[in-house]
């Protein structure tokens, strides 16, 4: 099968509310916060992996399509909810797009779809610096805590690391088209895994209010 051209998504993500993409953790001093979000170990900045808005996009389509996977002993296709499709079949549009899950052998290989990390904006990185040294930080923490019902006191208070609403990240995602494949349809696909994106959150706590986000971006095709 040959690469017969690549569409580019090129743009930003604005950060519409607090936005908390966890990192895998680390040593807390004392007073910092419970929680903190992923960052460059080299530089210090907060960035959305690739990985995390890649399978955003999936999740969420899958929830509107459903996933498959086949069932040896049935020797058929079931509906699954608690994994990614892993049909690997070429008419699933899931599994040729992000690639059938744990199905090495699927026959929509090979994965069309390249998300790549999302760094700070200069924009975005210029605004912060502008700000009095006090102020200027690329992070906020946020108090959080639970409210006892019956006394109505606060209790467990914990602090969440989260980027703040205002902040913005680069948007860069590559389509591989292969020969055969429908342009129309997996073009039409990626954009409407960004608008669901869009529609529901991208991070942790989207039930509170963290994760809104807005895309803005160009579609352009290369050349190979």
């Amino acid at each position: 099968m040959r690469l017969k051209k690549i569409i580019s998504f090129q743009g930003t993500i604005q950060c519409v509310t607090g936005i908390a993409v966890r990192g895998a953790g680390g040593d807390l001093g004392i007073g910092g916060a419970d929680s903190e979000v992923i960052k460059n170990p080299l530089t210090g900045e907060p960035y959305i992996p690739g990985s995390s808005l890649k399978g955003k996009m999936r999740s969420q389509l899958e929830r509107k399509y459903g996933a498959r996977r086949y069932d040896r002993r049935a020797m058929e296709f079931i509906n699954v909810t608690d994994q990614p499709c892993g049909c690997g079949e070429k008419d699933c549009p899931i599994c040729t797009l992000f690639g059938a899950h744990m199905n090495p052998g699927a026959k929509s290989a090979p994965t069309r779809i390249l998300v790549r990390d999302c760094e700070m904006t200069d924009a975005f990185r210029a605004q912060v610096e502008q700000l009095p040294p006090e102020r200027g930080s690329y992070l906020e923490v946020k108090g959080e805590n639970i409210i006892d019902r019956q006394t109505g006191a606060a209790k467990s208070p914990r602090f969440i690391e989260r980027v703040p609403a205002g902040a913005s990240f680069s948007l860069n995602i590559l389509l591989q088209i292969m020969e055969g494949d429908d342009e129309e349809k997996l073009t039409a696909l990626v954009r409407e895994g960004l608008a669901l994106v869009a529609d529901s959150y991208l991070g942790s706590s989207g039930s509170r209010g963290y994760g809104q986000v807005r895309f803005d971006y160009t579609v352009e095709e290369k050349a190979v």
